[in-house]
């Protein structure tokens, strides 16, 4: 009987990982668009993660007529949310606020702010405590690098 079901999980275990075909939204497809500078101020680490997810995108055409600059000023707030009886922090809220421009040719084409937050509870151990922030700041920039690529191919739809 142990065989039977030893043999059953492995094949289940082939097929799920043949099977899997996950891609990154922004990996594959090329646009008609090309992400010429990104100009950074304010926080390094958020910078870091929005610029990758910038280089990401790809044009088919090397001489492609619309070429971009942008340009983020980016901030991270850490707050208490709520503290117990004795004055301990709770909960906190972490809120990364971007604000970045567009520029075409020399013109300003958008001016836009961005604003994510996230709570999350506080944990005794100090080293959690910054793994859990740390991931948290990575999917808040990885969520507002999707929205800026989001709002570059709207301004070429129109």
């Amino acid at each position: 009987m142990n065989k039977i079901f030893y043999k059953i999980i492995i094949l289940f275990f082939i097929f799920g990982l043949t099977s899997c075909s996950y891609k990154p939204i922004f990996l594959e497809k090329n646009y008609d668009f090309r992400i010429k500078e990104v100009i950074l101020s304010g926080n390094k680490d958020i910078n870091r993660i929005i610029k990758n997810k910038l280089n990401l995108v790809k044009s088919n055409d090397d001489n492609q007529n619309k070429n971009y600059i942008i340009e983020l000023n980016t901030k991270k707030n850490r707050e208490t949310i709520s503290k117990d009886s004795k004055g301990d922090p709770l909960k906190f809220q972490i809120t990364i606020v971007v604000n970045y421009k567009i520029i075409s040719e020399e013109n300003l084409i958008l001016d836009n702010k961005i604003e994510k937050s996230n709570i999350y509870n506080n944990d005794s151990d100090q080293f959690k405590l910054e793994q859990t922030e740390e991931i948290i700041i990575e999917n808040l920039s990885e969520s507002i690098s999707g929205i800026i690529i989001s709002s570059i191919i709207n301004l070429n739809d129109n």
